[in-house]
């Protein structure tokens, strides 16, 4: 267990920014999978269409996210050290790579391309989603980033 701060350079008033942002992007990524399901089992283009938003939210968000994680990765000497953190960023660039490709599948007609093609990008973006978001949470839960360790295993005492 680590016993300093590992500070992120990306952050507002001493939070950090990827975990922050990193949210949105996987819960669109996420939803992307089921719209797709819906939309091959309905046939309803409304579920076409909202695939398409979840692609481009998941891009955009995930691009944000995946700045902020960058700052801190090369410029935070600690993080740069980890053998996980590098394996964390090359996983989210293939992941976010995967992810643009399936928004430009959908660029010129919502549904043509969600079987099999985007069907098939959004399941292998959820399971990238899984191992990524594992070596993320093995970055904060074992080695601390971002996470003040003192504070954090303060007991709250009351009188």
């Amino acid at each position: 267990m680590p016993t300093a701060k590992i500070e992120s350079r990306a952050a507002i008033m001493g939070h950090p920014l990827h975990p922050a942002l990193i949210h949105f992007p996987i819960a669109a990524l996420i939803m992307l999978l089921a719209s797709d399901l819906a939309y091959l089992f309905t046939a309803d283009p409304f579920w076409a269409r909202a695939s398409f938003w979840l692609a481009a939210v998941g891009v955009l968000f995930g691009g944000l996210s995946g700045l902020a994680g960058s700052v801190d990765l090369f410029t935070v000497a600690r993080i740069r050290k980890l053998v996980t953190a590098w394996a964390h960023g090359l996983l989210a660039v293939m992941l976010l790579s995967l992810a643009a490709f399936n928004f430009l599948l959908r660029w010129h007609d919502a549904a043509a391309n969600i079987w099999p093609w985007g069907l098939y990008m959004s399941v292998l973006t959820v399971l990238l989603i899984k191992v990524t978001g594992f070596l993320g949470a093995q970055l904060v839960y074992e080695y601390g980033v971002g996470v003040d360790i003192q504070e954090a295993t303060q007991r709250d005492v009351r009188p």
